[in-house]
């Protein structure tokens, strides 16, 4: 993947969306969203069911083009270019519901992760890396992956983006679906990857708990809208954090509080 000994995070941004706008027809899903994740961190976008994080994601890897603004990934403008190239300068996308290869095996679907790759050695290198990571894929590597359960495809599609060795992971809601114990054991390797590989993440989560934990800097998305970045310390001690996205209500008429602190985000 990349080297043992992590960088340290830098203030250079691997990558940076400038007032990116998308849209499906008629009807806009990100509005002027501008953010950046700086080389060696995991930063997470923190949003309710159908604020837009996806598409922000399908956007960076070319699955939708933005109808405005623009992206740079390590320097270079990737606005709109087609998914293959943004894959191929190093960028990898974990899609929300796992899509694995039902049909290959557990083994081939990692080998998939690596086709841009022609270093033999450091193939089968990281395969034993991400086995480490995962053991129960290495128990089930000949075994169709559309017969692992869940938590096991997520797994895999996890893994099978670290074969090939990016330098940057968009991962898509990976506690969809799961329990809270694979989701806690998922994030923990997701930080594990982060720590001892310095492998660049930017995370989207439903889970604000687990995200804000996991993550270096958080961004906040209503309405297809960013309302409020911060480093995730500071983000864990707002208040609108804590009522709207950990649970943590104080005193007062819900109803009346939500409206002021969405008019104060704005």
């Amino acid at each position: 993947m990349v080297s043992a000994a992590p960088p340290p995070v830098s203030d250079q941004p691997v990558l940076r969306l400038l007032n990116v706008e998308s849209a499906y027809g008629p009807i806009k899903a990100i509005r002027g969203v501008s953010l950046q994740v700086r080389r060696g961190e995991i930063a997470t976008v923190l949003g309710s069911n159908g604020a837009g994080k996806t598409t922000i994601l399908k956007t960076i890897s070319g699955i939708i083009d933005p109808r405005r603004g623009s992206i740079e990934f390590k320097g270079s403008d990737i606005t709109a270019r087609d998914p293959a190239f943004i894959v191929q300068q190093g960028l990898c996308h974990v899609p929300e519901g796992r899509e694995v290869f039902p049909l290959l095996s557990v083994r081939d679907n990692l080998m998939m992760g690596a086709y841009t790759r022609s270093d033999t050695d450091g193939v089968h290198k990281d395969m034993e890396t991400v086995f480490g990571y995962f053991p129960i894929l290495r128990e089930r590597a000949a075994q169709g992956a559309g017969l692992l359960s869940g938590g096991q495809q997520q797994m895999l599609a996890i893994s099978r983006a670290l074969m090939a060795a990016p330098d940057l992971i968009l991962l898509d809601e990976p506690s969809l679906g799961l329990s809270p114990k694979l989701t806690k054991e998922i994030f923990e390797i997701v930080v594990r990857v982060n720590r001892e590989h310095g492998t660049t993440i930017l995370l989207v989560e439903q889970n604000a708990n687990m995200a804000l934990n996991a993550a270096d800097y958080g961004y906040v998305l209503e309405n297809g809208r960013i309302v409020m970045e911060d480093t995730c310390a500071n983000l864990r001690e707002k208040e609108d954090i804590k009522e709207f996205y950990l649970g943590m209500k104080e005193t007062g008429v819900r109803g009346d509080r939500r409206w002021k602190k969405k008019k104060t985000w704005r």
